[in-house]
């Protein structure tokens, strides 16, 4: 059988399971007749023989039967959901049974489950088997630590319990289509997948910067080693933090991309604007939102222009300056507690606030290329066409002109698009350096 059949197989029987116990359940709590004492005495389906996604998830994370209960709870919404139609139980009141807990989804006609679906369906009334689910729901279970389920307490002040239970999108596509797919931007998650076709080969940095690059990708490489191997657990968190800044075009979004792809990871460009609310509580709300989906992925985490929301604390003078600063300390807090990697770009260093600086690992500064630098950047990025006529002189363009990676990348298109102009076929010099005079014109620049 195809992946597809065998998760589907699988998944029916544990859901069979479940309406099992769900049917058990509410004939015990209203003592109707039932052929079970308990729902304890109701084995779930053998999974030993059994090659589906849901199988293998189970047994990574050793999940056991009440584990397994939550688990395919929070999935049957999405695959069989008129399986919790049972719960939909008027009482004389007109009302739903408290107990039984639930939210009712916007477009959604169905029961989706909460935390209190879960607790009535293992707990029923006993309330220490209650207090022990707790744990089942902590940071340091796997539902959390590794990202298999979330939840969402709407409104503070609301009892815990009441949080809607759900299962995350990577867990739901492993346990369907056998597909992990990636995040794409929405609202909920304002991030874009960064990716190149470009290569180290295709890089130039000055020799510090590059050194200081490769710590990053050592550090991410060997965390397991340094933290446990070499017993410094203790005194280190396993996250990585660093600050890349110098002007606009040296690099920095580029290298950060390469960073992911030595080491295996998806770097992720979080948009600053869609984080960023004028309403009080909701950039923290968004901020909090992000970093749960991030935790325990193998992301990178880069927040390009980072000074519109990692800049300076201000001296507080009315409730505006206390709000800012209440998010940038939050924010600070979310980014030493977050695992993984976070590396922040700004042009200017200075714009970053000190707390934050404090607490990079690094540093990185991406100047302005030197002139074997950018004559290395005009050879590399001509090397691609053959249309170029005798005279050009990547060597006298880099000693001539002051210009970083991203202005020459400009220049280059300017050129080619100036040629197509004229109707030709063949770059020349004299193009070139008109794509360069266009670029200094807007730094503001005259030659």
């Amino acid at each position: 059988m195809i992946p597809l059949q065998i998760n589907a197989l699988s998944l029916d029987r544990e859901i069979d399971w479940l309406a099992l116990v769900l049917e058990t359940r509410l004939s015990l709590y209203f003592r109707k007749p039932c052929d079970y004492e308990s729902i304890q005495q109701i084995a779930p389906p053998d999974l030993l023989q059994d090659s589906s996604a849901y199988a293998q998830l189970v047994h990574e994370h050793q999940l056991n039967t009440e584990e397994r209960v939550i688990l395919i709870l929070a999935l049957v919404p999405h695959i069989r959901p008129q399986v919790l139609d049972l719960l939909f139980v008027n009482t004389p009141f007109g009302r739903n049974y408290t107990e039984f807990g639930g939210w009712i989804g916007k477009h959604h006609g169905g029961f989706l489950p909460t935390c209190e679906t879960a607790a009535f369906l293992i707990a029923g009334t006993d309330l220490v088997k209650r207090f022990e689910l707790t744990q089942m729901f902590e940071r340091h279970h796997p539902f959390m630590k590794a990202g298999l389920l979330r939840l969402d307490r709407s409104k503070p002040g609301e009892p815990f319990y009441s949080s809607a239970l759900l299962i995350h999108p990577d867990t739901l596509n492993r346990l369907t289509t056998g597909l992990s797919q990636k995040p794409d931007y929405s609202m909920e998650f304002p991030a874009k997948l960064l990716e190149t076709p470009l290569t180290w080969d295709d890089l130039v940095l000055a020799p510090k910067t590059r050194m200081e690059v490769e710590h990053i990708i050592l550090w991410v490489q060997n965390t397991q080693t340094i933290l446990h191997e070499w017993g410094l657990a203790k005194h280190f968190k396993p996250g990585y933090r660093s600050l890349f800044y110098g002007p606009p075009g040296t690099g920095k979004t580029l290298t950060a991309s390469l960073i992911g792809v030595a080491v295996g990871a998806d770097v992720y460009r979080i948009d600053l604007s869609a984080m960023v609310s004028k309403y009080i509580g909701e950039t923290e709300k968004n901020l909090a939102n992000l970093f749960d989906q991030a935790e325990n992925k193998n992301w990178i985490l880069f927040f390009d222009e980072a000074d519109a929301l990692f800049g300076k604390r201000t001296t507080t003078h009315n409730s505006n300056d206390r709000h800012s600063n209440q998010e940038i300390s939050y924010l600070l807090q979310r980014i030493e507690d977050f695992s993984g990697v976070v590396i922040l770009a700004s042009n200017l260093r200075a714009n970053i606030d000190e707390a934050f600086s404090r607490r990079f690992q690094s540093l990185v500064y991406f100047p302005i290329p030197e002139a074997n630098e950018r004559t290395a950047l005009w050879k590399k990025m001509l090397s691609g066409t053959t249309q170029l006529t005798g005279d050009v002189d990547p060597s006298a363009l880099a000693e001539e002109y002051l210009l970083t990676g991203g202005a020459i990348t400009n220049a280059i298109r300017y050129a080619a698009i100036h040629t197509l102009h004229e109707r030709r076929i063949a770059i020349s010099h004299q193009d070139l350096v008109r794509g360069v005079v266009k670029e200094l014109r807007k730094e503001g620049k005259t030659i």
